[in-house]
């Protein structure tokens, strides 16, 4: 207990609960104050010179542009990683599923009148719903246009780091650890790379049915941050590390995504943004070796990786592109 009590004070991720302080002081605010002002946001977003940046990606996030109608009927589905609600986004209750994404959502639902409705998926979603849905994560596919994405579970997702290391200083291997989660992709990199010496590789938490010599200690992200490499492969959905390893002096090491989030994975360009590997991870040792023998060509990667997530950093831009999806969601279901 004290072991993982002091490993999340020197983890180098937020602090859930400072961060759940603050939120629910933000409750002391009424939505009402918000609900008066959200014209004149979006009229302010308007009026900017990046204006027309948020609205392309306002379309990419939300696909839905002819009239569509939805439910009447209340319902609430439950599964293991994942709900699905329909309903008032005013009755949409903290209980209902993890509180980080309550959080996250009122945010944003909080600058709209209660009574409007929505079709509301948080977690983990590895499928495209049948109805224009709000998720976390989507499929890269071309039939996901009901999947319509916000920015959610945001605390985990979207943190960046300031790496002081430059990838030259680093060690001449790549780290994983995370949990195997019924991950075929994990599956298959452990195998074939436990305990291979360009890999510092492990599960982490509780055993899910893995080797027993997989298992081993946490390392904290400025532990990471030693290594030249680091792996971000997909667990249930998107990779949950991507985002802070693209914004270190590291290299993410990846095979071609298959979900994405609000960081728009589907626009990364491989060996641009990040270095692509095959699924069965198959030319991983040659494109380790080539990038130890080219660090310039690291050092590249690097920059386009920091330029990528640059755009993420605006907070004031991100809450309006929020704002601007939501309500298109709402126009387009014929509500506002």
């Amino acid at each position: 207990m004290a072991d993982n009590i002091l490993y999340k004070l020197r983890s180098g991720k937020p602090i859930k609960f400072l961060d759940f302080i603050k939120n629910f002081s933000g409750l002391l605010i009424p939505d009402v104050w918000y609900r008066s002002r959200r014209e004149r946001m979006l009229a302010e977003a308007r009026r900017r010179p990046d204006y027309a940046y948020m609205q392309k990606r306002v379309d990419y996030y939300i696909r839905i542009h002819a009239p569509w109608t939805i439910s009447a009927e209340d319902k609430l589905t439950r599964d293991r990683s994942w709900i699905h609600y329909t309903g008032a986004i005013g009755d949409y209750r903290r209980k209902m599923f993890h509180t980080a994404y309550y959080f996250d959502q009122h945010d944003v639902t909080r600058w709209f009148p209660r009574s409007l409705r929505w079709n509301f998926c948080p977690g983990d979603v590895y499928f495209t719903p049948e109805v224009p849905t709000v998720v976390k994560s989507r499929l890269l596919a071309a039939d996901n246009q009901n999947s319509v994405v916000l920015k959610l579970d945001k605390l985990r997702h979207f943190m960046f780091v300031y790496d002081m290391k430059s990838f030259r200083e680093k060690k001449n291997c790549v780290i994983f650890r995370g949990k195997i989660r019924q991950s075929r992709l994990r599956t298959c990199f452990l195998e074939k790379f436990f305990g291979h010496p360009l890999c510092d590789c492990g599960v982490v938490g509780r055993n899910e049915g893995c080797p027993e010599e997989w298992m081993t200690s946490k390392k904290t992200i400025r532990e990471h941050l030693d290594y030249k490499f680091i792996m971000a492969i997909e667990g249930n959905d998107v990779a949950s590390n991507l985002k802070w390893v693209m914004s270190s002096n590291s290299l993410a090491v990846m095979p071609r995504p298959t979900c994405e989030t609000w960081f728009m994975e589907g626009t990364l360009i491989p060996d641009y943004h990040y270095i692509e590997v095959k699924d069965d991870f198959s030319d991983l040792e040659e494109k380790l070796n080539y990038y130890i023998a080219h660090p310039e060509k690291a050092e590249e990667i690097i920059a386009h990786a920091h330029e990528y997530v640059a755009q993420f950093r605006d907070k004031k831009r991100e809450d309006l592109l929020q704002m601007m999806v939501m309500e298109q969601y709402f126009k387009t279901s014929g509500q506002l």
